[in-house]
């Protein structure tokens, strides 16, 4: 397994990621392309501490961009939504009281 910090590379911080966290208690991360939902939840479980117990991983495509007329496109990502066991949650936003 690749180290945790390569696996997950940061989380999803939008208003449906958000909706998931308080509803579902379910958390969603940008993920290493490479990366499998073995390793995903191996990596949770160690930097968080939590009991994971599922991940379902979907793959981000590309989308065309433009600035005048230079053309391109962002990068291709990978996302993980993890659900955790019952009475688990992660802290995101640091310091703050939950």
């Amino acid at each position: 397994m690749a180290h945790i910090t390569d696996v997950l590379r940061r989380p999803v911080l939008t208003e449906k990621s958000m909706k998931l966290m308080q509803e579902e208690n379910k958390y969603t991360f940008f993920v290493d392309t490479k990366s499998n939902k073995t390793e995903i939840k191996q990596a949770v479980e160690a930097m968080f501490g939590v009991k994971v117990t599922s991940v379902n991983t979907m793959n981000v495509h590309p989308k065309k961009k433009r600035v005048g007329r230079y053309a391109g496109k962002t990068a291709a990502e990978k996302k993980a939504i993890i659900s955790l066991a019952e009475g688990q949650s992660i802290n995101l936003f640091g310091d703050e009281a939950e």
